[in-house]
């Protein structure tokens, strides 16, 4: 095991964190969907053991990459070879309220008939936690055992998310809906805690003993058992997973393996702690990928890091969600988006869109719906949280951060060479988000000229966005 390489070092860990840092890991950044669901299904179907999953959304039109068909085919399959299958599922029976236009696979009788009609092998819980959103989207695979792979991501299982790297034109999805984003594959003792984030939240599901809240109904007392070790060392990365747990939301205090500080039954917050000393340690570049930058306390983290002259790029949809628009009208939100707006007043920030050339003046948004962070070329977190009050302290959430400069650079020099199409492999960090914002402005100017672009990424005015489109 190496410690934490002196690159990364003046980046603390989560201190009020369920699960510490642990060094020993083997980390390997998955880049959009047909990269990371394929390698999810190609350990799904290698699995010796169990393939556990926790689902926020699902959509009906979702299919595997490799015509390996829906999650339910992936799933049953698994379960056809005597692999133990579970699935935890969110539940929200007024979703649309919360999110508009968006599918799940809530506690009912419509989906209990689905399950028992294709005679489905999985056993499968839902979990509902009030006006907000059970928002993990991870899976473990051969739990608790020496070849334990747990996979940590953002990536919904929608069909705009099956997109090859670089986002080229896919008739099978709309315009408009392809999806970039990421997860993070993670073996040895990092995955142990993937592993016990699962064992709470299956043994405490909220819907357990509803009608609809379980399947097939033996497995209502089909409870798990806690890692009593963590798994062996199987590289040089130290992580940490965190997580956004509600207060109240759980209450077994089964102690993690060396490792006994925080009881869930107080709620866990340590994914808005490592952002905010994450930002707070950077000393020269930070850099956000993510669906949403609406958060107070961030914004002026980032504002800070400005002041004492590190430069941050953050790039986001530039169509967000339709609950940020209609916040542009609440008065209470006013601050906020001001806040916004004054971090373009600084010349090193840059706030920034994707979208690909489709033709003479024609552009095609790709909707960044990434969840990713990188300070100083030297620390990285992936996981489910969009950089939102709600995703912080409402939502319940999963991130899995590592102290890795190797992997950090190697990951920031695949991104910016999809995002811009040049190899930043020679450049430093600061160099290489110079070029990053010097393409994006002219790709600004090029896209109101209606010109063809140099790759995707373009500045946008932080004032501009979530405005309604004239």
């Amino acid at each position: 095991m190496s410690p934490i390489h002196e690159a990364a070092a003046h980046i603390p860990p989560a201190r009020e964190a369920s699960y510490p840092l642990r060094e020993g890991n083997a980390v390997q950044p998955l880049v959009d969907g047909i990269p990371a669901f394929t390698r999810i299904c190609e350990a799904v179907e290698a699995a010796h053991t169990s393939v556990w999953v926790t689902v926020a959304f699902l959509e009906s039109a979702f299919r595997m990459p490799g015509g390996r068909g829906n999650l339910f085919d992936v799933l049953d399959r698994a379960a056809e070879r005597g692999i133990d299958v579970r699935a935890l599922f969110w539940s929200e029976p007024d979703i649309e309220e919360q999110i508009a236009d968006e599918e799940h696979f809530p506690a009912c009788e419509t989906n209990m008939h689905f399950l028992t009609g294709r005679e489905s092998g999985i056993r499968a819980r839902w979990d509902r936690v009030p006006k907000y959103c059970q928002h993990q989207k991870c899976w473990i695979v051969d739990a608790g055992t020496p070849d334990q792979i747990a996979f940590v991501g953002g990536i919904n299982l929608d069909a705009g998310s099956v997109v090859a790297p670089g986002h080229p034109q896919d008739p099978d999805i709309k315009p408009g809906k392809g999806i970039h984003d990421l997860y993070l594959e993670i073996r040895g003792p990092s995955a142990t805690d993937v592993m016990h984030n699962f064992v709470q939240r299956w043994n405490e599901a909220s819907e357990r003993a509803a009608p609809h809240g379980v399947y097939p109904d033996t497995a209502r007392c089909n409870d798990l058992e806690f890692p009593k070790q963590v798994a062996a060392p199987a590289g040089e990365t130290p992580v940490q997973i965190t997580r956004s747990v509600l207060d109240g939301l759980y209450s077994n205090d089964e102690p993690t393996p060396g490792h006994r500080r925080f009881p869930i039954a107080g709620g866990e917050y340590s994914i808005a702690e490592q952002y905010l000393s994450a930002i707070a340690a950077a000393r020269r570049t930070v850099y956000l990928e993510n669906q949403l930058l609406f958060c107070p306390d961030t914004i002026d983290a980032l504002q800070q890091a400005l002041v004492r002259g590190v430069a941050v790029t953050v790039l986001v949809p530039r169509v967000t969600m339709p609950e940020v628009v209609a916040a542009r009208t609440h008065p209470l939100a006013g601050p906020l988006f001001q806040a916004l707006a004054d971090l373009g007043d600084h010349e090193g920030f840059l706030f920034a869109g994707l979208a690909a050339n489709r033709g003479p003046g024609l552009y095609e948004d790709v909707y960044v719906h990434a969840k990713y962070a990188s300070i100083d070329d030297a620390w990285v977190t992936i996981g489910s949280t969009n950089t939102m009050f709600r995703s912080f302290k409402g939502d319940t959430e999963l991130n899995a951060s590592f102290w890795d400069p190797g992997v950090a650079r190697a990951l920031r020099c695949q991104l910016l060479e999809e995002h811009f199409g040049e190899d930043t492999s020679a450049l430093d960090d600061v160099a290489a988000f110079a070029r990053y914002r010097e393409v994006a402005l002219e790709n600004q100017r090029r896209r109101e000229a209606r010109e063809p672009m140099q790759g995707q990424v373009f500045a946008m005015d932080p004032d501009a966005w979530a405005r309604p489109e004239s």
